[in-house]
């Protein structure tokens, strides 16, 4: 018995870095672009995880240092698998982007006066814009709509984009916000 159960751990390990391996092949323009194909993969596909899961890992994927495709793969990992899981989730998401820009880098300098060079990134920035606007929309369908959440998204947008105020302290100023909403509403219930 313990062998079939090893098989089907090492099996859905397996799967897992193969599914990510995918996802890190097939997304141009980074972690939020990724966003949806995580998703799809992990929630509708696979059943790894759920929908309300996927909010989770985007919080704590954007809250904590480093690439947001690389935290969300690792915390999909970890919660599929465990440690094993987490670190073959990663693998698998850096990897295609390693293999690429290893190979980029030796040619690029060769051929990015080509117009044709030029127009192809064009093309792929205006493909990963549509990525990231169906991440943003596919998220907001999720959150609580009231006055208070579009109060915080506007201003940690406001201060972003317009202000130059440090994402960070932003991220850490919109989760004090909810949180001590959350604590209010939940006294409020008792």
């Amino acid at each position: 018995m313990p062998d079939k159960a090893a098989r089907a751990v090492r099996s859905r390990a397996l799967t897992l870095f193969l599914t990510f391996l995918k996802i890190g092949a097939f997304t141009f323009g980074g972690g939020y672009a990724m966003l949806p194909l995580i998703q799809r993969e992990v929630v509708d596909k696979r059943g790894w995880i759920t929908n309300d899961d996927i909010l989770e890992v985007v919080a704590i994927a954007e809250s904590t240092p480093g690439p947001i495709a690389v935290n969300a793969a690792t915390f999909v990992g970890y919660r599929t698998c465990g440690v094993f899981g987490a670190l073959l989730a990663t693998v698998g998401v850096v990897l295609p982007s390693f293999v690429v820009i290893l190979a980029i880098s030796f040619v690029l300098r060769e051929f990015e006066s080509l117009t044709a060079v030029q127009y192809a990134f064009c093309g792929i920035r205006a493909g990963v814009l549509a990525l990231i606007f169906k991440a943003l929309w596919s998220m907001y369908k999720q959150c609580p709509k009231n006055a208070l959440s579009y109060t915080v998204m506007a201003a940690a947008f406001v201060l972003v984009a317009f202000l130059g105020a440090d994402v960070l302290p932003v991220i850490i100023g919109c989760a004090a916000v909810g949180l001590v909403v959350s604590l209010y509403q939940g006294r409020r219930k008792l």
